[in-house]
């Protein structure tokens, strides 16, 4: 029996394939689990549309996040701490930090897509990696500066 998943099943595929399965599996789980539809000429029409669709918005996403890449790339954000001792900051400058910075500068960003391991504790300049998109990255520098 032929069928198209409706979720990630791991032993199976991924939304939106079309698997064999054995008939009792498909019409006694997939099927009333919600987890599949029985392959029919219109259920398959359906999915190719929502394939196109999803296409579609993948490029569309994927041309967003490279411009948005281009932005950030062009863009040296100054972050201004107080000193304590030999350049070493009283506190330190994390993703929320960086976030509002770019919030300043109408660059709205999800704080997640920031790739920084460690706090910033030092004075200096850094190149911090922005996940943007699965196939887009950008670096984004920073210079952190003493606030007098």
């Amino acid at each position: 029996m032929k069928v198209i998943l409706k979720e990630d099943i791991p032993t199976l595929g991924k939304t939106g394939d079309l698997v064999e399965v054995a008939r009792g599996y498909g019409q006694n789980y997939l099927i009333p689990q919600g987890k599949a539809l029985e392959a029919t000429r219109n259920h398959i029409k359906e999915l190719e549309e929502q394939k196109r669709i999803l296409l579609k918005r993948k490029a569309k996403d994927f041309e967003v996040a490279k411009k948005l890449a281009e932005r950030l790339e062009a863009l040296t954000l100054e972050i201004r701490r107080k000193v304590v001792e030999e350049e070493k900051l009283y506190g330190s400058v994390t993703t929320k930090d960086i976030m509002e910075k770019l919030t300043l500068q109408d660059i709205p960003l999800d704080r997640k897509k920031i790739v920084l391991k460690d706090p910033i504790r030092t004075l200096g300049d850094y190149e911090i990696p922005v996940k943007l998109h699965p196939e887009v990255a950008a670096i984004l520098k920073i210079k952190v500066v003493e606030e007098k």
